[in-house]
């Protein structure tokens, strides 16, 4: 009983590895490679590459899904302020924008300073 097991498994194992031996290459899925192209060996005349001619898995398209990956974990959504959409110009720092609406300026809360004379003591 012991023995007839040991057979089935080791025939399980060698039509397994005949099998990945014979198998077709060209039914494996297509996929970028390493960017070997079509060189060959000097010596014995075979290709240096797994997959001859392939291009680089570094690609346009490699990079664009990288860039990707994250963005809806990263991206900042925030709620929209109704109150933003009444601005028409942004100057910059320090300045309030131009809004629809009534002309507000705010006068500096200082028109002029005092004065004093310094005198030693």
């Amino acid at each position: 009983m012991k023995t007839s097991r040991i057979v089935v498994a080791a025939s399980a194992v060698l039509l397994l590895a005949i099998s990945s031996a014979f198998a077709n290459p060209d039914m494996l899925p297509k996929h970028p490679g390493y960017p070997m192209g079509n060189a060959i060996d000097p010596v014995k005349g075979q290709s240096l590459a797994n997959d001859p001619g392939q291009t680089n898995a570094t690609g346009v398209g490699s990079l664009a899904n990288a860039a990707v990956f994250d963005d809806s974990h990263s991206k900042q959504s925030l709620s929209i302020n109704h109150d933003n959409q009444r601005i028409l110009e942004k100057p910059g720092a320090g300045v309030l924008p131009r809004v629809q609406g009534p002309n507000i300026t705010i006068e500096p809360p200082v028109k002029e300073a005092t004065k004093v004379t310094a005198t030693p003591q």
